[in-house]
């Protein structure tokens, strides 16, 4: 696919991606993954916005469109089909942006503080201007930009931004959850300092479950037996 070319992705779609994406960094030993995986993944009650319950055949649908754009690639092996991600070859873009838009792809719109924390298991960025330096070479990008900066909502001490992969974000997506469309108030008062440790403390979470994921696919593959879904 050119790059002056890019599809108008759909939800699950860049979902199928930023999972892929995702867990490419975050649990190495079971990447490129399994259909039954990328479902799981596709479906995680943390770190996704909004929370989906995609079938297999959604899922697969998905897979079969980006592999005509040439973003996904198949491999064999094993006992079970398997599935990667081209994000980078294909935009021509380097890792750290390709890391950011996982976040967006995954979570809806960020700060850039925000994405500072939430990439954390993918790629240390040693400050926040270093996250504005790559999303601003992401929205200046000459064959397409690949991001917007939203405005800033009332009260809001920083914008957000968000991906173009599935075109201009909607008017619902421009607004984070517990703020109405009414009042454009947020409907509970929490800190960003409160955010960020939550975020932090998810991270922390994720990544030991990660490992634990890990560590029993080993013990499942040398016994010879299957995962449990």
């Amino acid at each position: 696919m050119s790059s002056t070319t890019l599809p108008v992705l759909s939800l699950v779609e860049t979902r199928v991606l930023g999972v892929l994406a995702e867990k490419q960094r975050t649990v190495p030993d079971s990447y490129p993954l399994t259909l039954n995986s990328l479902v799981s993944g596709c479906n995680q009650k943390t770190s996704r916005n909004p929370v989906l319950e995609l079938t297999e055949s959604q899922v697969q649908a998905a897979i079969d469109s980006l592999r005509g754009y040439s973003l996904v690639a198949e491999t064999s092996g094993g006992r079970a089909f398997r599935y990667e991600h081209n994000v980078d070859r294909v935009l021509r873009i380097p890792s750290q942006s390709v890391i950011l838009l996982t976040v967006l792809m995954l979570r809806g719109p960020q700060t850039a503080g925000e994405l500072r924390i939430a990439c954390d298991r993918m790629h240390n960025f040693a400050d926040i201007s270093s996250v504005e330096g790559f999303l601003d070479e992401l929205a200046e990008r000459p064959a397409s930009a690949l991001v917007v900066k939203l405005p800033r909502l009332p009260g809001a001490r920083e914008s957000r931004w968000a991906h173009l992969l599935s075109g201009p974000p909607a008017e619902e997506t421009m607004r984070p959850a517990g703020v109405s469309s009414d009042t454009g108030q947020a409907s509970h008062d929490v800190s960003l300092g409160e955010i960020a440790a939550l975020k932090a403390n998810v991270a922390r979470l994720e990544a030991e479950v990660a490992s634990l994921k890990a560590l029993l696919g080993r013990v499942c593959s040398e016994l010879g037996i299957s995962e449990a879904g």
